[in-house]
């Protein structure tokens, strides 16, 4: 006298169809992966922008509202110039920057010049650039309160055109 209870037991058969694999694809740790990745790149990319210490000179003129990220040529005091984080000579400062830019000359060129550079110098790179075609070039300059970048990686805290 066996009981037998419901839903349970039964035919082999029956067992075999209560056990049959889930065809769908699980998407919840493809998304996680993907949240983690956003949250890394978001939190890396503001320092991988320009990389190269410059004293900059101090302005009261206010920050300049920007719709895109310009390109940094940097002026160094002991006169090398470097484009974003590579050093260039003057003689391929300008096919390197047309390179970048992809030969748009819309595109905005900030020149990060330590306050001890000599005027030559920078009209030199001022010049190159000019004569590469770009029509958008300025001058970045720190507001007088603020400090310098604490390493050569941080962001430049302000820009303003002269």
């Amino acid at each position: 006298m066996g009981m037998q209870l419901a839903g349970r037991g039964g035919s082999r058969s029956s067992r075999r169809k209560a056990f049959r694999q889930m065809s769908e694809i699980n998407v919840t740790p493809f998304v996680d992966v993907m949240l983690v990745l956003l949250i890394v790149f978001m939190v890396t990319a503001p320092l991988l922008t320009v990389g190269v210490p410059v004293d900059l000179p101090k302005t009261n003129a206010p920050p300049l509202a920007v719709d895109k990220e310009p390109l940094y040529v940097s002026v160094k005091p002991n006169g090398s110039i470097w484009v974003q984080e590579t050093e260039v000579d003057l003689a391929t400062l300008a096919p390197k920057l047309t390179a970048i830019s992809g030969a748009n000359p819309e595109t905005r060129v900030l020149v990060r010049g330590d306050h001890t550079n000599s005027y030559g110098r920078m009209v030199e790179v001022l010049g190159a650039i000019s004569g590469a075609g770009f029509k958008k070039i300025g001058l970045a300059a720190e507001l007088p309160g603020s400090h310098p970048p604490a390493k050569a990686g941080a962001r430049p805290p302000s820009k303003a055109n002269h």
